[in-house]
This record gives C-alpha cells, sequence and structure tokens, in this order.
C-alpha cells in the first residue's frame, strides 16, 4: 500500500499515460495546477477512471492480484488498488500495475508560461473580450 504526504489530494486525473510510464495527478483543484503525481514506470495493467475523487488506497486482494499475474504473466513490481468517488453512483475501484512507483511532491503548472504568455491562466490572457480592437 501506498503513503501519501500530508496535502489536499481529493482531486485526481490521468496527468499522461504514454510508452513506458503513466501519472496520475493530484490536488485540491486540478484546472490550473497540481502539487503530487504517483508515476508508474512501465504500466502492465490499468484499470482505472480517468478522473476521480477521494481515492481511499487499500491493499490488492487475493483475487485481483492473482488476475493481474495471469493478464501479465509475472508478478509486478508494484500493484495499487484504490476505491474512489468516478462520479457514478457506486465508488470506481482503480487497480494500476507497473514497475515501480515514484511518489512527487511539487507545483506543476497546468497552463503555458514564458515568451508566448504573459503567465496567466489561458482565459485570463485574452481579457475576455472586453477591450476594443486596436487602431
Amino acid at each position: 500500500m501506498i503513503e501519501l504526504p500530508e496535502g489536499s489530494w481529493w482531486d485526481w486525473d490521468v496527468y499522461s499515460w504514454r510508452p513506458g510510464e503513466l501519472r496520475l495527478a493530484a490536488g485540491y483543484d486540478l484546472a490550473y495546477h497540481h502539487g503530487l503525481e504517483l508515476v508508474f514506470a512501465d504500466p502492465l495493467y490499468v484499470r482505472c477512471p480517468a478522473s476521480f475523487q477521494d481515492p481511499v488506497f487499500r491493499a490488492p486482494t487475493t483475487a485481483e492480484r492473482e488476475r493481474v499475474e495471469r493478464q501479465c504473466g509475472e508478478p509486478p513490481g508494484v500493484l495499487v488498488a484504490f476505491e474512489a468517488d468516478g462520479g457514478g453512483a457506486e465508488p470506481a475501484t482503480g487497480l494500476i500495475a507497473g514497475g515501480s512507483l515514484e511518489v512527487r511532491v511539487g507545483l506543476v503548472l497546468r497552463y503555458q508560461r514564458g515568451a508566448e504568455s504573459d503567465g496567466r491562466p489561458p482565459d485570463v490572457q485574452s481579457g475576455g473580450g472586453t477591450e476594443p480592437p486596436p487602431g
């Protein structure tokens, strides 16, 4: 079972899934940033809602462990199970197997910053259409 650092981690989503890596992101408001990532290297088995709230992490059941081992052909390096609010009437069950897991803490902005941006989120940069056109 994993232990999360202290923080407001009630909103979660699949932030990135590319070959060899799955990243779950968490925070109190995922619109502009997140502060926690679970990074699964070499994901082998993933059953997880695209976004969810208030996960309760737990040890995988024997049946879950056996299912993953049958489908993957070997025991995974890490197996994470959880129940969460996925938006439906019943809690959603998450089960993720991978080669390893890294818990990363730190602010990750979800909007561009730099030369092409003034640092404000995209919906604020345009001025909301209230300024008259130039010229």
